[in-house]
C-alpha cells in the first residue's frame, strides 16, 4: 500500500509513518503538490542502492573496455613531449 502525505502531514504523523514502512508500505511525500521523495522500508531501500552500485560497476566495465584498445603513451613520452613544447613556445 503507498500513502501520499504533504511535509505538515509528515511532521505530524513520522512516527506513525516510520512504523508503516518497517512494516513494508510506502509513503510518498509531497511539496507544492509534487512528489518530492519517500518513505519506504530499510530493504527496499538497500536493494535500490545495491542496484545503482551494481550498474555504476557495469557503467565502469563498459568504460574501461571501450578504452583500453585506445592507443596508449609512455608517462616518459608524455614529459618528453610536454617540456620540448615548452621549449619550443
Amino acid at each position: 500500500m503507498t500513502d501520499t502525505i504533504n511535509v505538515r502531514q509528515l511532521r505530524e504523523t513520522l512516527s506513525a509513518r516510520l512504523d508503516a514502512a518497517e512494516a513494508g508500505e510506502y509513503t510518498v511525500i509531497t511539496r507544492d503538490g509534487q512528489p518530492a521523495a519517500a518513505l519506504v522500508p530499510i530493504d527496499v531501500f538497500n536493494t535500490i542502492e545495491d542496484a545503482e552500485d551494481e550498474l555504476l560497476a557495469r557503467k565502469a566495465d563498459e568504460a574501461w573496455e571501450a578504452e583500453k584498445d585506445q592507443p596508449r603513451v609512455a608517462m616518459a613520452e608524455l614529459i618528453a613531449d610536454m617540456f620540448g613544447e615548452r621549449e619550443a613556445g
